[in-house]
């Protein structure tokens, strides 16, 4: 499908990224299945590695993200999905899931 380079697994990550102001939302993982009902839908889904099944953002939350653009990388091994984030992106509750900063402990 479109020439990516699935894993071993058969997934892709997926970068998520608020259309609006460029905030990197989340990372996930991505299957053929996701792919294409995300391309279909117009709403993120993904592959979940822990529960081994595909999942829809927001169906239990209730904060869903509408795709507005699709990205390939240079190599077409990952994904960039441009979003319209409705409510929060992070199950913390955070807008994004990158709100932690790295700090050197050494």
């Amino acid at each position: 499908m479109f020439n990516l380079k699935f894993d071993e697994n058969g997934l892709i990550p997926c970068v998520v990224q608020d259309i609006k102001t460029n905030q990197v939302l989340m990372l996930a993982y991505m299957n053929q299945e996701s792919l294409k009902l995300t391309i279909e839908t117009r709403q993120t889904w993904f592959w979940s590695r822990t529960d081994k099944k595909l999942w829809r953002k927001g169906e239990i939350s209730g904060n869903t993200q509408k795709v507005a653009e699709l990205y390939k990388n240079c190599e077409d091994n990952s994904l960039l999905v441009k979003v319209e984030q409705v409510g929060v992106a992070c199950h913390t509750g955070n807008y994004s899931c990158f709100y932690r900063q790295l700090e050197d402990k050494s």
